[in-house]
C-alpha cells in the first residue's frame, strides 16, 4: 500500500454526514467491490453516470432480442469469478463460442486456450453486472467531476447537489478516466506522481457495429470470425447464435485499434457504414444491407498490450481515510474476470485496518 502526506484544509462548503464508503463507477470493478464491502458489513454508495450498470460489459436489445456489443463472453478460470458467473439469474451459453474461424487475434490474449472456462448468457451478458448490483445503493446518471481530501476522508463533487462526504474512495473507471479524476484531487501532492504511474498505461479504442437481419439471411458455419487480411475487422460475430428463438440474424462487428483510433471523431454513420461494408467482403454483398444497424464508439475498449499491475491500489490518507484504484489494468489477464478481481481484491484491503 502506497502512503501519503495530506496538507491541512477544510470544506468549502457546509459538510454533509460522511459516508463509509463511495464507489464511483458502476462496471464488474466497481460492482464488486462494492458488494465484497457491503457482504463486510460496510455501508457503500455507488455513483455511476450513465443510464445503466455494466459500463463496457454491455447489451442492447432490438425488438427484445438481445444483442452484446462490449464483452462477447466471459473467460477465466479463478473459482471466485466463476463461482460468481454460476450464480447469474441468467441461462448460461457454456464454452461460448463454440465455432471459431480465422487465425487473426482475439481481442484477449489466451481468451480461447483450451484450460480456460469460456460463458455467455442468453438474456445478454449485462446479465453479469446486473446480479453483482444487486442489493446495491447506485445512483445513475450522476457524473463525478471532482474529488478533494478533506480531514478523515474525501469530498465528492457529483451532479449539481451539496458534495457528498465519505470516509473510504474507490475509483472504479477506465484508466484514463480515474487519471483525470485525480488530477482534481486536492490536497495530494503526490498526485503526479500516481498519474504519472498510470500514465505508463492506456486504454484501445473500438468502433463497433450491431446489425440485424432476416432470419431466411445465410449462417455462417462460425460463431466468432477473425479475420487475418482485415486491416479493419478485429472480429465478427454472429451474436444470434447465443440466442433462443432470435427474431433476427445479428452480427455485431469490430473494429482493430489503429483504425478506431483513426475515425474515432468521425461521425457515427460514415464509419458504421465503412464496418458493414467490410463485413459484406467477408459474409457476402448481402451484409451491407441489414435491417437495421447500430454503431456504438468504445473510446476506452480494453487496455492495451502489456498494461497491467499486479495488484489494485489502496493509498493511505492522516486519519484513516483510504482511496483505492481497481479495474482491469489492475489485475494481470485483462478481461472481465480481471476487473472482478480487481474489485473484490481491493475490498479486501480496504477491509483492514489503515496501516
Amino acid at each position: 500500500m502506497l502512503d501519503f502526506a495530506m496538507a491541512d484544509s477544510s470544506p468549502s462548503r457546509a459538510p454533509s454526514p460522511f459516508l463509509e464508503t463511495i464507489v464511483v463507477g458502476a462496471g464488474v470493478a466497481g460492482l464488486s467491490c462494492a458488494g465484497a464491502l457491503k457482504r463486510a458489513g460496510r455501508e457503500v454508495l455507488v455513483l455511476e453516470r450513465a443510464h445503466g450498470v455494466g459500463g463496457r460489459c454491455a447489451t442492447r436489445r432490438f425488438d427484445g432480442q438481445p444483442v452484446d456489443f462490449g464483452p462477447l463472453f466471459a473467460h477465466g478460470h479463478h473459482p471466485g469469478f466463476l463461482q460468481a458467473l454460476r450464480e447469474v439469474d441468467a441461462d448460461p451459453i457454456r464454452d461460448w463460442p463454440r465455432r471459431v474461424e480465422g487465425g487473426g487475434p482475439p481481442c484477449q490474449p489466451g481468451a480461447l486456450e483450451p484450460t480456460v472456462r469460456r460463458i455467455a448468457f442468453a438474456q445478454g451478458m449485462k446479465a453479469f453486472p446486473r446480479h453483482l448490483a444487486k442489493g446495491l445503493e447506485i445512483h445513475l446518471e450522476t457524473r463525478v467531476t471532482a474529488i478533494r481530501a478533506v480531514e478523515g476522508g474525501f469530498e465528492v463533487t457529483a451532479g449539481e447537489g451539496a458534495p457528498l462526504r465519505c470516509r473510504d474512495l474507490v475509483l472504479a473507471l477506465a484508466l484514463e478516466q480515474s487519471r483525470r479524476l485525480l488530477g482534481t484531487l486536492e490536497p495530494f501532492p503526490q498526485a503526479a506522481g500516481l498519474q504519472a504511474l498510470l500514465g505508463l498505461f492506456g486504454s484501445v479504442p473500438c468502433l463497433a457495429v450491431m446489425a440485424g437481419y432476416a432470419l431466411d439471411a445465410p449462417a455462417p458455419a462460425w460463431d466468432v470470425l477473425y479475420p487475418e487480411a482485415s486491416e479493419v475487422l478485429q472480429l465478427v460475430a454472429l451474436d444470434s447464435s447465443k440466442r433462443e428463438a432470435p427474431r433476427f440474424r445479428t452480427f455485431v462487428a469490430q473494429a482493430r485499434p489503429k483504425w478506431s483510433r483513426q475515425r474515432l471523431e468521425a461521425p457515427l454513420d460514415q464509419w458504421g457504414r465503412e464496418l458493414l461494408d467490410e463485413a459484406a467482403l467477408h459474409l457476402g454483398p448481402w451484409a451491407a444491407a441489414p435491417l437495421w444497424s447500430y454503431p456504438h464508439r468504445w473510446r476506452y475498449a480494453r487496455l492495451g498490450p502489456t498494461s497491467e499491475l499486479a495488484e489494485p491500489l489502496r493509498i493511505d490518507f492522516p486519519g484513516g481515510a483510504r482511496l483505492g484504484l481497481a479495474g482491469d489494468v489492475f489485475s494481470p489477464g485483462g478481461g472481465l474476470q480481471a476487473a472482478w478481481l480487481s474489485g473484490t481484491r481491493l475490498a479486501g484491503r480496504l477491509t483492514q485496518e489503515p496501516s
